[in-house]
């Protein structure tokens, strides 16, 4: 949370426009506010960069609408990742601007488009079956405020198809690759380019490559020094993390840096 934050609610206690008990339940949802089934985090932009990402996995689409609702009275992009189209059904009704990824399973709403970026972040998939993942990233990445430049299919079976894209991925200043397989593909990638590569082992692949296991093992075991791993199908891990590499430091949060107006903005 921000002091000015804190300011505002004391001051309009100050001046007898809101009571005690509301000022007190007004700073104490600063940090966090209970709606029953889910603790909302308010102050996840100020500590992470970026306001809570609701995971929909096993939420019911009433609890993602509420959830929803209350993060994007407060801030201008909100991510729904592992979702489906129904919960966008709902979404959709309460707010237009709201944007539906089939490829990805994701729900988007994005507001606030500033470029937040030192330079472009790269997503590259070894196959066309990895792209609902790389997918995710690539979105979860110019939702936090960057160019991302897709490369699509150009796996180690046809080497000629990634050293096509030398020229993109050494002007990326982050790269992530994704593959499933045997996950050789980011060793490659690696040896390119001067930058950091983030792995994304995916769980596509026949029976021994143990619904990505193999390509997790064969990233962590990379001779590429610049390569780091995140767990497998974690398109949002590596889209989050190549976003705070990229951020220019100067810059505050998307949802941070308006946050004084926030809640007048945003209140749908």
């Amino acid at each position: 949370m921000k002091e000015s934050e804190i300011a505002e609610i004391l001051e309009a206690h100050k001046s007898g426009t809101i009571s005690a008990e509301t000022a007190a339940a007004q700073i104490k949802n600063l940090s966090y506010e209970n709606i029953g089934d889910a603790r909302i985090d308010h102050a996840r932009a100020t500590r992470q960069g970026f306001p809570e990402v609701i995971f929909g996995q096993g939420k019911t689409k009433e609890q993602i609408v509420k959830i929803f609702e209350k993060l994007a009275a407060r801030v201008p992009n909100v991510l729904i990742t592992r979702t489906n189209a129904e919960a966008f059904g709902e979404i959709r009704n309460i707010f237009t601007e709201a944007e539906w990824h089939e490829s990805a399973n994701l729900i988007r709403l994005w507001r606030d488009k500033t470029d937040l970026g030192m330079g472009e972040i790269a997503v590259v998939t070894a196959g066309t079956s990895d792209i609902p993942v790389a997918e995710e990233s690539a979105l979860v990445a110019e939702t936090m405020g960057n160019t991302v430049k897709r490369i699509w299919d150009a796996g180690v079976a046809g080497i000629h198809r990634i050293l096509s894209e030398r020229e993109t991925l050494q002007s990326a200043r982050v790269v992530v690759v994704v593959a499933g397989m045997e996950g050789a593909l980011p060793s490659v990638v690696g040896g390119l380019v001067k930058v950091p590569v983030i792995a994304v082992p995916t769980s596509i692949g026949y029976g021994a490559s143990f619904g990505g296991i193999a390509a997790l093992l064969g990233m962590l075991n990379s001779c590429a020094s610049n390569v780091t791993v995140v767990n497998i199908d974690n398109g949002f891990g590596a889209g989050f993390t190549a976003s705070l590499i990229n951020r220019r430091q100067e810059t505050e949060s998307v949802a941070v840096k308006d946050v004084e107006n926030s809640q007048n903005r945003f209140s749908c």
